[in-house]
């Protein structure tokens, strides 16, 4: 029923949670969570991560350099595009921008996100947009280097309902947290009632975020269950219906998914 769009499977700290990733996965399996969007946030990482995820059929993958990272990795489409090539991959990213740390990088991230976003034009694939305190910039190169076509996610989203809205306009899909569940996140579950439910996807950001009633431990993707269960009480529809309507959303963003 259920689809985490986005965790970081070989960033959960296992040992700490005494369980293996097969054990990890096999609880998400039990809590109807069918389907993993494992992201990339650097290339250096990225082979081991993939090698994590192997053995699993229904876990599947992005490859890119989060905008955090670009100081020590700066945008390259050589590896870029042979990471792209590795099957199972199914998206591009997460790239994006991020200026609530530092301003220091921002000519490398806009530099890293221009040539995500048309690598992603140019192969046909979604890309997976992380921004923070950038709401302007991340527009404006989704709309002058982006497809509207294989168009993408503004993942873990945290900013307002006209930035929400604009990249609903350019095809985006917005996906939602287990930040929706925090008893501060009012202004955010407002966007979540506003956004159209054919444009909203659900996710873990694992081992981040964990959502209420875990909070403060670390996440894993059978915690997206919560997460669906808040989408259907702030929109006043089943969690059924959240279930099944993010599930055709993901399969029609990450259409390299098999239903």
């Amino acid at each position: 029923m259920f689809i985490d769009s986005h965790c970081h499977l070989d960033r959960i700290n296992l040992e700490k949670l005494g369980t293996s990733l097969s054990d990890l996965i096999s609880a998400a399996t039990a809590k109807q969570v069918n389907k993993m969007l494992c992201v990339s946030i650097d290339l250096i990482q990225f082979k081991t991560m993939m090698d994590a995820i192997a053995p699993f059929d229904n876990v599947w993958a992005s490859a890119g350099v989060h905008p955090l990272h670009v100081d020590e990795q700066p945008f390259d489409e050589v590896a870029l595009r042979s990471a792209l090539a590795t099957p199972r991959v199914v998206a591009v990213g997460e790239s994006g921008l991020d200026y609530y740390y530092s301003r220091d990088h921002i000519d490398a991230q806009k530099v890293s996100f221009s040539g995500h976003l048309r690598m992603a034009a140019e192969l046909g694939l979604p890309i997976i947009v992380h921004t923070r305190d950038a709401r302007e910039d991340t527009l404006d190169l989704i709309s002058s280097h982006g497809s509207t076509k294989s168009a993408g996610v503004l993942h873990c989203f945290t900013e307002s309902l006209d930035m929400a809205m604009s990249a609903v306009d350019l095809n985006y899909m917005i996906s939602f947290s287990g930040i929706i569940t925090f008893r501060n996140a009012e202004e955010l579950r407002e966007v979540v009632k506003a956004v159209p439910l054919d444009h909203i996807l659900i996710e873990t950001d694992s081992p981040y975020l964990a959502p209420v009633p875990f909070r403060g431990k670390q996440n894993q993707p059978a915690y997206v269950v919560e997460v669906a269960r808040c989408v259907a009480d702030i929109k006043g529809v089943t969690i059924e219906e959240v279930a099944s309507r993010t599930q055709e959303n993901f399969y029609r963003l990450f259409n390299k998914v098999p239903a």
